[in-house]
């Protein structure tokens, strides 16, 4: 209905009645459902990275307590013991699904529902009518730039997600904060909210390499099995939120112990190979950089997608020379390129290699075979596939588009190499 509004109205007669178009949407949708969230703990998660861990270990905590969970995010649409693979390439869907997905909630006995929330849903009014309960703040860093116009106007967005925290009915609405963030202070201003925050200086005795990460926080010690400070942060939130909503330590440890696969962040596909094989989604610099220093103490062979068409160009060069600072062998391959031409992206990016062996390998199955193929013979490798992690597909011109999973994509090509790999369990 509205690309039909937009053919026929006017631009800027669309643009001034899109938003009342949205609003109405969402509306209905509460009332279509019967405003089910009311009946649930809703948690609502934002932020540039971190959104999906951070929803993962949470749905481990409250499920380590007794909780019957729901959760709406990039990699799944799960409903208690239902868990399916979301094919939307949307994290968030439209408002009609949103509201549908938490009347099937309250109808299967859920008593928590967790939301990944995104600017470009809040944008089009997504997060309203929803009443949460809680919100956790992960950090913010430039993104969606071309979407949004700005910085400003994507951190609006996102402060949006913090004010219908602030409209909720619920009787104490909580937002967790992560102060170390330059946006914390903007957020903890929010009206009608009790501001809660969490820091990495909490984390007592930290501890954090390739395979997993330690502290003590509160005088608990901590543990998980997930690679990288970056997880060991997101736990932190989770744990934090979970402790505001009166959940013992002892359940918030064993969920975080429990999370040991999340598809697509820093994915470990093992096929029994002698050098680790990482999928994760990695799409803004600071989240590759922390990734590659997870890493390390490794030699890595980096498959670098080209960020994706039409979008945060700018980001390009930057991921490139991240790359080549932290990588052994770099090869630059297709990510999702809609309707820009894919060499001049991967081309851009390898005028920013300067040190470091880079190739082109445009398809993106031989590329990460090629990896692979030369982590056999480097002692010491490491094979970090970044940029798509979960997506289900790879993006071309029209709106064309080919069906893939990373994961799977890696044990194919570790299988023709010799090695026998395992099935993820988890995370749908």
């Amino acid at each position: 209905m509205l690309n039909t509004l937009k053919k026929i109205i006017p631009a800027p007669l669309f643009r001034m009645i899109e938003p009342y178009y949205h609003f109405a949407l969402a509306f209905i949708g509460a009332i279509r459902f019967g405003f089910p969230s009311k009946q649930l703990v809703v948690i609502g998660i934002t932020g540039t990275k971190g959104k999906t861990s951070t929803a993962e270990f949470l749905d481990h905590i409250l499920t380590a307590n007794g909780a019957k969970t729901a959760v709406l995010g990039t990699l799944h649409f799960k409903i208690a013991d239902k868990d399916t693979r979301n094919m939307k390439k949307m994290t968030m869907p439209g408002r009609f699904f949103i509201q549908s997905f938490l009347r099937d909630a309250v109808n299967a006995g859920c008593t928590h529902a967790i939301i990944e929330m995104t600017s470009e849903g809040a944008r089009q009014y997504r997060q309203r009518f929803i009443d949460m309960d809680a919100l956790i703040f992960t950090n913010l860093s430039p993104e969606h730039i071309e979407r949004h116009g700005s910085f400003e106007n994507y951190r609006e967005a996102k402060l949006s997600i913090a004010r219908t925290l602030g409209r909720s009915t619920k009787h104490r609405r909580l937002l967790i904060v992560n102060a170390d963030d330059d946006s914390a202070e903007m957020f903890l201003a929010t009206k009608g909210v009790i501001g809660v925050t969490y820091a990495k200086y909490q984390m007592h005795d930290l501890v954090a390499d390739a395979k997993h990460f330690s502290f003590l926080w509160n005088n608990n010690h901590i543990e998980g099995y997930l690679p990288g400070v970056f997880n060991a942060y997101n736990a932190l939130a989770a744990a934090t939120c979970a402790h505001e909503l009166a959940i013992p330590v002892q359940s918030v440890a064993a969920g975080i112990a429990a999370t040991k696969l999340i598809r697509g962040r820093a994915e470990n596909i093992n096929c029994w190979q002698p050098f680790p094989v990482i999928v994760d989604y990695a799409h803004t610099p600071d989240s590759l950089t922390a990734l590659y220093e997870a890493f390390k103490g490794y030699k890595i062979i980096a498959v670098l997608g080209n960020t994706g068409g039409g979008r945060d160009t700018w980001k390009r060069p930057e991921m490139a020379r991240i790359a080549d600072q932290y990588a052994e062998h770099i090869v630059l391959s297709n990510e999702d390129p809609y309707d820009e031409d894919p060499e001049e992206i991967v081309r851009s990016m390898k005028e920013a290699i300067t040190i470091k062996p880079c190739e082109i390998i445009l398809d993106r199955r031989a590329a990460i075979a090629k990896a692979l193929t030369l982590a056999k013979d480097i002692p010491y490798a490491a094979v970090l596939l970044t940029g798509k992690g979960t997506d289900p597909y790879i993006m071309g011109p029209n709106g064309t588009k080919i069906d893939w999973d990373e994961a799977t994509v890696a044990r194919e090509e570790l299988g023709k190499i010799g090695f026998t790999c395992e099935t993820p369990k988890t995370n749908a």
